[in-house]
């Protein structure tokens, strides 16, 4: 029966990368904008609890996060004033953005309803889909409890109060430990990601799975980078029991479920329950509702089929040694390209504020500035930061994706395909040619003009390989990283001053051939473009402070 599961996903990350030139089901799918859901998920009926203001705490610098050491330890204890900084820097509506682009939709921006409210961290289409759960212990500094992080209003709706830590310990426990480093003994507190997915099916439709669990990657990354920034680390809980979580948060697993947990420790001893050695689930005690825009919710075949799949591979938490064997091989043969060092001097200010300053460059490239071979080096050497973090089935010095750059206008860098090694700081020659034409010819949108670009990242990983080794749920775990890296990658730009812009319109089949991937399993999973942008832009500048 895994084996049953495993193929189900298989299938379904196999239509995802011929999107390009087989069209998923449903074939001609048109959004109705005007039934689309709330961007923001309030409950009501419940008391909110403002939150500090999450700015204007002292953060090191971007230089230092990107490229210095993650801290060895777990840091000093998080406060009210940290966590609310994480949040609002990461997930929290920061200010208006109202760009002249050609963007298919900028027309529209003018108009309050349609108004594009910026976050730190980046999300597929802009649907922001994600949802964040505060489980508070004792040991916190708000009434233990099970909390709702409101985006709309940055304060914590309280859904119910009592100690409820344990549960959620036994969750991410009864899939055969707790796995190395993942710091739920000493945590006081937790939070937990979920994805509702009609906040992105309404769009996306069946590649909904896909664009999710790389925004809860991208989220994830975000937290990853302002932890560093305090001085703090956090661990990812990536394999837990699903159905106990959202019992327990009080969700329908069919339409929304946790796809990370993330431990934090205020300090205090925590006390832990001895009367059982698996507490009894005590799901079910929160029936909130939510506000719902949408007059009609709809489902997908193919997102319920791979969400059942990855749910009912219930095997145990593999070792995360198991990791190592699963890192993308570097192909034989090919000259290298010596990297100049990183533009580290060049780098913004704090890393809040670079995140605060992260935004898309739809339409706004320009070939006229060619980007420098020293800045993409300094992106680079950025981004594959996002490869090292501390979670329960992955050791902190492995990564799972691997890092290919499609050169089009980088001064000094022959136009073609390389792949970036991390470790030597260099380019290995895949291919040198002519790519412009073929850039824009298989990227299927109109919100870019690819001729203008100066390079495409693409971030990769062993899809089949890793299926195998995790199950189901390895494709979680896999576009985890990947999301995570392209978070990390528009970070590196925006302190480095250079456009930026994740997109997934690709053909998949042509950049692999490109990239030299047509043997193995070795495949692309989304794309990050680089450049600059043209210097008579029209901005609209509205922070909320």
């Amino acid at each position: 029966m895994s084996e049953d599961r495993t193929q189900v996903v298989s299938d379904y990350v196999g239509s995802v990368f011929r999107r390009g030139r087989e069209p998923m089901e449903p074939i001609g799918f048109s959004p109705d904008w005007e039934d689309q859901p709330s961007r923001h998920k309030t409950y009501l009926g419940v008391r909110r609890f403002p939150l500090p203001p999450g700015i204007g705490l002292p953060l090191a610098g971007a230089a230092d996060v990107l490229f210095g050491e993650p801290p060895a330890d777990q840091g000093p204890p998080w406060t009210i004033d940290s966590l609310a900084a994480l949040l609002r820097l990461s997930y929290g509506v920061l200010d208006r953005r109202l760009r002249v682009s050609w963007n298919q939709d900028s027309h529209v921006r003018v108009l309050y309803p349609e108004a594009l409210w910026g976050r730190g961290t980046a999300s597929g289409g802009g649907m922001y889909p994600l949802e964040v759960y505060w489980v508070a212990g004792a040991g916190g500094p708000l009434t233990p409890g099970v909390y709702h992080y409101s985006t709309a209003h940055h304060s914590f709706e309280r859904l119910m109060a009592g100690d409820l830590t344990d549960e959620v310990r036994a969750a991410c426990e009864s899939e055969a430990g707790a796995g190395a480093g993942a710091g739920l003994g000493e945590a006081d507190g937790f939070l937990v990601v979920t994805v509702r997915y009609w906040k992105n099916s309404f769009k996306y439709n069946s590649f909904c799975y896909h664009v999710v669990t790389q925004d809860a990657g991208a989220l994830l990354g975000s937290w990853e980078l302002m932890a560093r920034g305090m001085g703090r680390r956090v661990n990812r809980v990536l394999w837990f029991d699903d159905e106990r979580l959202s019992r327990l948060l009080g969700l329908d697993t069919e339409e929304e479920c946790a796809l990370a947990v993330v431990p934090l420790s205020f300090g205090l001893p925590v006390e832990r329950r001895t009367d059982s050695a698996d507490p009894v689930d005590r799901g079910g005690l929160i029936d909130r509702p939510s506000f719902e825009r949408s007059a009609r919710t709809r489902t997908f075949e193919q997102i319920e089929q791979v969400h059942r799949a990855v749910l009912a591979d219930r095997r145990e938490r593999p070792e995360p040694a198991v990791a190592r064997g699963l890192v993308p091989v570097a192909p034989a043969g090919g000259e290298d390209v010596v990297l100049p060092e990183p533009l580290t001097d060049r780098l913004g200010p704090d890393v809040g504020e670079t995140l605060r300053s992260r935004r898309t460059s739809f339409g706004s490239f320009t070939r006229s500035r060619p980007l420098r071979l020293d800045e993409l080096a300094t992106v680079l050497a950025g981004t594959v930061s996002g490869q090292r973090y501390f979670s329960d089935v992955v050791p902190e010095e492995v990564g799972l994706t691997g890092l290919y750059v499609l050169a089009n206008r980088v001064s000094g860098l022959p136009s073609g395909t390389y792949r970036y090694d991390g470790s030597g700081h260099r380019l290995r020659v895949v291919s040198e040619m002519p790519l412009a034409e073929k850039l824009q010819r298989s990227y299927y949108l109109s919100n870019y003009n690819l001729e203008q670009v100066g390079a495409v990242l693409a971030i990769s990983g062993r899809w089949r390989s890793t299926l195998d080794a995790y199950g189901s749920r390895g494709y979680r775990v896999l576009n985890s990283e990947v999301g995570a890296v392209a978070q990390t990658a528009y970070t590196a730009a925006a302190a480095l001053g250079v456009g930026c812009g994740a997109v997934l319109g690709f053909d998949n089949i042509a950049i692999d051939e490109w990239a030299g991937l047509e043997d193995g399993d070795e495949r692309t999973f989304l794309f990050v473009l680089l450049g600059h942008e043209r210097a008579d832009s029209a901005d609209f500048d509205c922070r909320l402070d």
